[in-house]
């Protein structure tokens, strides 16, 4: 018996021992984004440039770390908060927790270094070491060329600096330590090759994550098989709203439409009064940020359409809006 609990006592100070080294693990050598670079991007009017249109329209950045409005058709950004964050995502997209965007205008981030800006966007770990939730595509930014990043970097310093404090993010377990091993160094990339439709489409698909509000998830992980399949739902005040299919399958993707149809359906927001978009005249709402993604080029556009021609057809019918008295029922 002695021998026994003696035994029993081994097992149980291994395992303690064990997860104690987990935790030591977790807590000191993780994350790891790598070392902060000493960097200085200088703002040059052609990163300026290239900077604002990734920033507003193919990356992402504004419609997530501003306020959006969702009395009207595909959210639009409230003027005035662009880059101020404290947009909550929690359960009403999956998360199990809640997670605030990032003031990033200069008034949060005005000693913030570039080297530091850099390994938060493509590392995915803040200016305390800290982990950023990988909502923020740190894992696709991660794919994009040197120059984009510093395109990217010079343009959010020429925000508006707005004073606003973000709560942190506060994560279920485990999650709260899965979230520590995800982040990685930022290793440089070619610039993309523009003359190459396929390539360049692929690229673009990256930077503006499609893959993530297009494929359905489980615990927060794409269901394999489903990329680009739609059906990743978001509850809104008013209303359940699920992502499209944009495979190339014919009877529920968009396999019968041409490049033209493809271009034609972001180009007709681009010039809309987005205060005439109110839900009642649109009868829908969506996530999909139209009215900002109607600002990339048609050669853009066009690369995407390209890319999206050769992702796998996945038959996968969607109802893309449910109101909410709808929904209740």
């Amino acid at each position: 018996m002695k021998r026994t609990l003696k035994v029993i006592g081994i097992a149980a100070g291994v395992v303690v021992v064990g997860i104690l080294g987990v935790l030591a693990y977790l807590f000191f050598m993780l994350p790891d984004a790598g070392p902060t670079s000493v960097l200085t991007v200088s703002a040059t009017p052609e990163r300026l440039q290239r900077g604002k249109y990734l920033f507003n329209h193919v990356a992402g950045c504004i419609d997530c770390h501003s306020t959006r409005n969702w009395a009207y058709f595909s959210g639009p950004v409230t003027p005035g908060t662009e880059g101020r964050g404290g947009e909550l995502f929690s359960s009403n997209i999956g998360i199990p927790g809640t997670v605030y965007s990032k003031n990033i205008t200069p008034a949060a981030l005005g000693k913030v270094s570039d080297g530091v800006l850099l390994r938060a966007i493509a590392g995915g770990v803040d200016h305390n070491d800290k982990p950023l939730f990988p909502l923020m595509g740190y894992r696709s930014y991660a794919n994009l060329s040197k120059e984009d990043l510093y395109a990217i970097i010079a343009y959010v310093r020429t925000l508006k600096p707005i004073e606003n404090t973000v709560p942190d993010h506060q994560l279920n377990f485990p999650l709260n330590l899965i979230v520590r091993t995800i982040p990685r160094p930022y290793t440089s990339q070619p610039e993309p090759n523009r003359n190459n439709p396929y390539e360049y489409g692929k690229y673009l698909v990256n930077a503006a994550q499609c893959i993530e509000c297009h494929t359905q998830k489980v615990k927060g992980e794409n269901v394999k098989g489903m990329e680009y399949a739609g059906g990743w739902e978001a509850q809104l005040p008013n209303g359940v709203v699920r992502s499209a299919n944009i495979t190339p399958e014919e009877e529920t993707g968009i396999g019968l439409w041409t490049k033209d149809i493809f271009v034609a359906k972001f180009k007709e927001w681009e010039n809309a009064d987005t205060t005439k978009l109110n839900l009642e005249r649109m009868g829908r709402q969506s996530i999909m940020p139209w009215t900002l993604l109607a600002g990339m080029t048609e050669e853009d556009l066009g690369a995407i359409y390209a890319y999206l021609r050769t992702v796998p057809p996945v038959k996968n019918r969607v109802e893309t809006w449910t109101p909410l008295q709808v929904a209740q029922k």
